[in-house]
Order: structure tokens, then sequence, then C-alpha cells
């Protein structure tokens, strides 16, 4: 996969409108490039995005963050070098995704944080910032995942939480409910960024995949690999477990594209 930006542009032709597309928050697209050449670059929500080769095709992956708001989105394309471009303009429309409401009802140490605690939380949400933002070059030829883990769905991407009647954060992951000790799979090939035992999410471990695609394993019993390991797809990395601020054995898995929070069944093969 190669990403390139244009410069020195002497001749650009008028864009021609192609495709128009329709997705959910959190959603990531595959989209086919609609126009032919070398040097390809996209761009949507202002941001470039990763271009792969299948079956002869460019396809360009472009994730959704859970919170942008719906409405229609330019997807822009160039091609050609120096001399000459082409360029295209493709559509995305953005709906509302139906996210599911959840309430739970836990103990008031588990809810409320003194000074200390808040200190360390967001000491770990410092960590994982840093995590997602490390740069990792890592050749997925086209990033399909698999599941990291089997079991049942717990917690949906994006369900809204109310924690004592109290609204939080929508949910950035996909909550995988499954015995303590179940192993857990990379579902991509990556780097492991970060191995750290956190207030909030407990021993968690973090995974760059390249093209700023990160994956994110929270509440585990146990990780098994150290920080700067590579690992292929399929490998075995971690336990599931009930550590930090969990009322059960499960595996939260959230996956980070480019910045953006998208879900991880739009991940999948």
């Amino acid at each position: 996969m190669k990403t390139f930006f244009l410069t020195f542009l002497l001749l650009i032709t008028s864009p021609s409108w192609a495709t128009t597309y329709q997705a959910k928050q959190g959603d990531v697209l595959r989209i086919p490039a609609p126009i032919p050449g070398e040097n390809l670059n996209v761009q949507a929500f202002g941001k470039s995005w990763p271009i792969y080769e299948k079956d002869g095709k460019h396809i360009a992956w472009i994730g959704i963050h859970l919170s942008n708001k719906p409405a229609s989105y330019n997807i822009q394309w160039t091609s050609g070098g120096a001399a000459s471009v082409n360029q295209a303009l493709d559509k995305v429309e953005v709906q509302k995704g139906a996210f599911r409401i959840s309430h739970i009802t836990v103990e008031k140490k588990m809810s409320s944080f003194d000074e200390a605690a808040l200190k360390r939380i967001r000491a770990d949400s410092a960590a994982l910032k840093k995590a997602y933002k490390s740069s990792v070059s890592i050749n997925n030829s086209w990033p399909a995942m698999i599941l990291p883990v089997e079991g049942v769905v717990s917690t949906p991407f994006a369900a809204q939480r109310y924690v004592n009647g109290n609204a939080r954060s929508p949910h950035s992951g996909l909550d995988i409910a499954a015995p303590t000790g179940t192993r857990v799979k990379a579902p991509l090939a990556g780097k492991v960024l970060l191995v750290s035992d956190m207030f909030l999410n407990g021993i968690l471990v973090a995974i760059g995949h390249g093209d700023g695609l990160t994956t994110v394993y929270a509440h585990l019993n146990k990780a098994l690999v150290k920080e700067g390991a590579i690992l292929k797809q399929g490998d075995i990395f971690a336990e599931v477990g009930n550590t930090g601020r969990s009322t059960g054995p499960h595996l939260h898995w959230g996956v980070q594209f480019n910045g953006n929070k998208v879900s991880p069944k739009t991940m999948l093969q």
C-alpha cells in the first residue's frame, strides 16, 4: 500500500461526481477508486486514508468516527503525477446509528473517584493517547480482522451507558463475555505498543497495525506479551479477565482508525 501527497500541479482536470454511499456512525467504508492512475490519494473528514489493492482494484478504507454528526460529507480523490492530476468526488451520507441504551447499577465506590484515582485515570489516558499516535510499519495488504475471542456480546459498540442513573460516554468498543483465562488472539498482524495495568481498564494491551489502525484489549486476566512484540494474525497474546472496573469476566475490544473510534465489527473479514 502506498499513498502520495501531490505537489507542483500544472494541469488539474475538473472533478467528476461518482457515487454516493450511505453509512452509520462508527462504520468503516471500503470504496473503490473512481479514477484510474498512479499516485492515488483519498481525503475524507479532513484526513488522508489508506488505499489497498485487492483483485486488481484500488480500495480506500475510510473510518467514520462515532462522533461524526449525521450529514453529507465529500470524499476527494486525486491521481496523477507532477504534470497533470485527475480528480473525482464521492459522497457519503452519514446516518445516526441505532445504538443500545444500557443501565447498570454498581456500588458507589465503583462509580465515583477521589483525587488520587482521577490522577491515575488521567495518566492512563495519556499513555493510551501516546500509543494511538505511535507510528507502526506493518504490511497488512488487506486489513480485515478476525474475532479475538469467541463469546457473547455483553455490551455492543456505542451503547449509551447510564451508571447508577448518570449518563456516561458512549461505549467505545465491543464487550465480549467469556470465561476468565480464555485465550485472546491477535485479530490482525501488529506490534504491541502498550502493556499496562490501569485503574479503569485493568490489565490492558494496545496493538498497532499500521496505517493509523490501533486495537485495544482491556480487563485482561493476564498479558502474555511485552511491549515491542511483533504478532501475526491469530497469535495468542492475552487471557480474558475481570480486572479494573469490571462487573464480570469479558474482553473489551476497541478499534481506533486514523484517530476515529470505529466499530470493531466493521473490521471483520
